[in-house]
C-alpha cells in the first residue's frame, strides 16, 4: 500500500466514524428524553454530545487529511522514483490492398404514402350523457382509480375477480369492471361510459353514494345478441374529469336469439246442439153434438166436480192446572 492509498483509507475511516458518532449522539439525546430520573437523563444527554463533539472532530481530521495528508507525508517519507517504461518498437505499416470495385447501392423503393400515427383524443362526457347530472356537489380533483379489471363475475364480498381477462369469447352474459378508489367525495356524479369501437354502448351515471376509498365496480348485462365482436373501452369520469381508462377486446359471434313460437289458440268449447223444447200437448176440441135422424135425445150433462170439505182443525186440549 503507498502513501496515498493509506491517507483515503484514512479519510475513509474518518468519514465512517462521523456517520457512526452523529447517529449514535442523536439516539442518545432522544432516548434521555424518555428517562423519568433526572440523574440518568442528565448522564445520557452528555454522552450523547460527547459522541456528537466526536462526530465533529472527526470531520476535522478527515478534512485535515483531504487537504494536508499527502504533503506532511512525503515530507518524512521521500518518494521513491517510479519506473519510466521505454517506448516499444513501433512495426511499419503494411502495404495497404487497393480496395476493390464497390457495388453502387440498389435503389430502395420509398413508400409513397406513409403512415402517419392517428391522435388518440381525450376522453369526454358527451352532452347526451351530462345532461342527466344531478349533483350540485363539486368532485375532489384528487380522487384517483386503480387501473381497471374486467371480468364476467365477482365475488361480491371479497371483491375477487371471476374468469378474469382482456379477451373475452361469446357468448357472454354479462361483464364485470372492478376497481379500487380513494378521495372520493360523497355526492360527487361519477359516469362509466362503455364504447364499442368509439360508439357509445351503454353509460351509468349517478351522485356517488359509496366512501371515500374502497373497492367499486360496474358491470353492463344485456341481451346477449348485443355482444358484437369488437375493441371494446370503459371510461371512467367524475364530474367532469377523466380519471382511468381500461380496454377489452370481444370475439366470436354473438349468440342469436331463437324467436319462440307464440302459443297455440285453445280451441273453444264445442257448441252443444240445443234441444228444441217438447211441443206442448194442444187443446182437444170438445165434440160436438150431433142430430138424431129420428128422434131426439137428451144428452145428460157432464158430471160437475164435488168438492170434498177439508176437516176442521182438531183443537190442542187446554194444560190442566
Amino acid at each position: 500500500m503507498d502513501i496515498k492509498a493509506g491517507i483515503q483509507a484514512a479519510i475513509f475511516l474518518a468519514i465512517l466514524g462521523v456517520l457512526l458518532s452523529a447517529w449514535m449522539g442523536v439516539q442518545a439525546i432522544q432516548s434521555a428524553r424518555r428517562l423519568m430520573y433526572y440523574q440518568l437523563r442528565r448522564k445520557r444527554i452528555l454522552q450523547g454530545w460527547r459522541l456528537l463533539g466526536t462526530a465533529i472532530g472527526l470531520g476535522i481530521v478527515a478534512l485535515l487529511l483531504g487537504r494536508f495528508g499527502e504533503p506532511v507525508a512525503y515530507s518524512f517519507y521521500e518518494p521513491s522514483p517510479t519506473i519510466t517504461l521505454s517506448p516499444t518498437i513501433t512495426l511499419s505499416p503494411t502495404i495497404t490492398l487497393s480496395p476493390t470495385i464497390t457495388f453502387t447501392p440498389t435503389i430502395t423503393d420509398t413508400p409513397s404514402i406513409t403512415d402517419t400515427p392517428t391522435i388518440t383524443p381525450t376522453p369526454f362526457i358527451p352532452a347526451a350523457v351530462e345532461a342527466f347530472f344531478s349533483s350540485a356537489v363539486t368532485p375532489d380533483p384528487a380522487a384517483i382509480f386503480s387501473p381497471l379489471v374486467f371480468a364476467r363475475g365477482f365475488n361480491p364480498r371479497t371483491y375477487e375477480p371471476i374468469e378474469q381477462g382482456t379477451v373475452f369469447q361469446n357468448p357472454i352474459d354479462r361483464l364485470v369492471v372492478l376497481y379500487s378508489y380513494d378521495g372520493m367525495k360523497p355526492g360527487a356524479q361519477w359516469s362509466a361510459l362503455w364504447l364499442r369501437e368509439g360508439e357509445l354502448v351503454y353509460y351509468e351515471t349517478a351522485p356517488w353514494n359509496g366512501g371515500t376509498g374502497g373497492y367499486g365496480f360496474t358491470e353492463w348485462q344485456p341481451s346477449p345478441d348485443q355482444w358484437k365482436p369488437g375493441n371494446y373501452e370503459v371510461q371512467i369520469f367524475v364530474g367532469l374529469e377523466w380519471k382511468v381508462v381500461g380496454r377489452f377486446i370481444v370475439e366470436g359471434e354473438p349468440a342469436t336469439l331463437t324467436p319462440t313460437r307464440p302459443p297455440s289458440a285453445t280451441p273453444s268449447e264445442t257448441a252443444t246442439r240445443r234441444i228444441p223444447p217438447t211441443a206442448t200437448a194442444s187443446a182437444t176440441r170438445m165434440p160436438t153434438s150431433t142430430r138424431a135422424p129420428t128422434s131426439t135425445t137428451t144428452v145428460s150433462p157432464l158430471p160437475s166436480a164435488t168438492r170434498t170439505p177439508r176437516p176442521s182443525d182438531t183443537p190442542w186440549p187446554s194444560a190442566t192446572p
